[in-house]
């Protein structure tokens, strides 16, 4: 569900016209619906009311200031996992009471960040950052609320690269571990051991791999005696990628919430993808059309991997749809960026009415995960951020420039 569609053959934002947006804002950019995130987050919310959850929405995904603030304000917390995110929290006022901190990297600096600015927890992913936690805490004066991440070995249906649970990965900690920790909770007496947490991975789309790991996790509190006062069960909900099937929350809080009915914790999510997902798109403009002898069809447009990498790092699919549709023969087009890597490329064998120069496309599902990993590889400025807000357009990120490309170099005139 989106606020993405077609009237009378032309593409629409809520009630604006991509094709009068793109008009006046130079492509590429990145286009939201606030009204999607909203609705999104308020599905979430209604699905799992009976638990009362504290809905952390991964910045990760999408760390907009404009986004963050509007979930915030609508009651989210953020689920952070740099210094650089807690930043950009405080920024925007989320109370630091809504905060969760994982990563498997946290710095001492940036551990020293968010002890003083009083944060719920970390989610502790290793015996060493553990140490390191209550370390920094005793030196602070502090005595600050963690859970162990629980590595639960569960396999889930998803790209490798983001698959997070299962032994061969770097994330979270081993049952054994864990039980050796909560057994000798003395040796860390600068912190408050009362939480656990489990992420699998991300974009699954059924929900059998989140309820095998909850119960792995219950049948742990039980048999531990572990004493905790909640649990957070991560996020990693998938979304609808083009053919890609999707549980909707309330089918997803239709499987879990019974495991954990009447259990004294409280409930944590971390949604990122499943709010904001489906609620961008990436606007691009066709520079050329090439044919080659051997008859394939490149359609090269005006963003590339360094705007949206997704495609080119996990083969993710992503539907690309002419903002303005046009009847013709229909043929197969690879659609291909500027840069210079054979790997650059946004989607391939596609079909269209034949494609020509300055025609604009539209790359769907780009809300999460692609503003986020953008770069200026190849020098190439990011793209602007736009979002429809009550009927209008906003710009919540500007269009990077030539001269911010080396805002922060230094440049040496004299060389020995």
């Amino acid at each position: 569900m989106n606020e993405f569609g077609f009237k009378e053959d032309v593409l629409y934002c809520e009630d604006l016209s991509v094709a009068e947006i793109a008009k006046s804002y130079p492509t590429p950019f990145y286009l939201y619906s606030y009204k999607t995130v909203m609705d999104h987050f308020t599905k979430i919310q209604k699905a799992f009311k009976k638990m009362d959850p504290l809905i952390c929405f991964s910045m990760k995904a999408n760390s907009n200031l404009t986004i963050c603030k509007a979930l915030v304000s609508a009651g989210a917390g953020l689920d952070i996992v740099s210094g650089g995110e807690l930043f950009k929290a405080l920024k925007i006022g989320c109370p630091p009471d809504r905060i969760v901190y994982a990563s498997v990297g946290k710095t001492e600096p940036e551990i020293e960040f968010a002890l003083k600015k009083k944060i719920f927890s970390f989610n502790v992913e290793s015996v060493p950052e553990l140490v390191m936690i209550d370390t920094v805490a005793r030196r602070l004066g502090k005595k600050p609320r963690v859970a162990l991440r629980i590595n639960p070995d569960v396999k889930a249906d998803t790209h490798d690269y983001i698959t997070t649970g299962t032994k061969e990965k770097k994330f979270g900690i081993d049952f054994e571990t864990a039980e050796e920790i909560f057994d000798n909770e003395n040796k860390y007496s600068n912190v408050r051991i009362k939480g656990i947490h489990l992420h699998i991975g991300s974009q699954i789309t059924e929900t059998e791999p989140f309820a095998q790991a909850i119960k792995k996790v219950l049948d742990f509190i039980e048999k531990s005696g572990a004493e905790i006062e909640w649990l957070n069960i991560g996020g990693g909900f998938g979304i609808v990628y083009g053919s890609e099937k999707a549980q909707s929350a309330e089918e997803f809080a239709g499987k879990i919430v019974p495991l954990l009915e009447g259990k004294p914790y409280r409930l944590i999510l971390e949604p990122g993808r499943f709010i904001v997902g489906n609620s961008g798109i990436l606007v691009t403009k066709v520079l050329y059309v090439k044919t080659t002898r051997s008859g394939k069809n490149f359609a090269i447009v005006d963003a590339g991997m360094n705007d949206l990498l997704r495609p080119s790092l996990y083969g993710a699919y992503h539907d690309i749809l002419p903002i303005i549709n046009i009847k013709g023969e229909i043929k197969k087009y690879d659609i291909v960026g500027p840069i210079c890597e054979s790997g650059d490329f946004l989607g391939k064998d596609r079909d269209f009415a034949e494609l020509s120069a300055d025609e604009y496309l539209a790359v769907m599902s780009a809300g999460a995960y692609g503003f986020t990993m953008a770069s200026n590889y190849n020098s190439r400025p990011r793209p602007a951020e736009l979002m429809v807000i009550n009927g209008e357009v906003k710009v919540i990120r500007r269009a990077e420039t030539y001269k911010d490309l080396i805002g922060c170099e230094k440049l040496f005139k004299e060389f020995k």
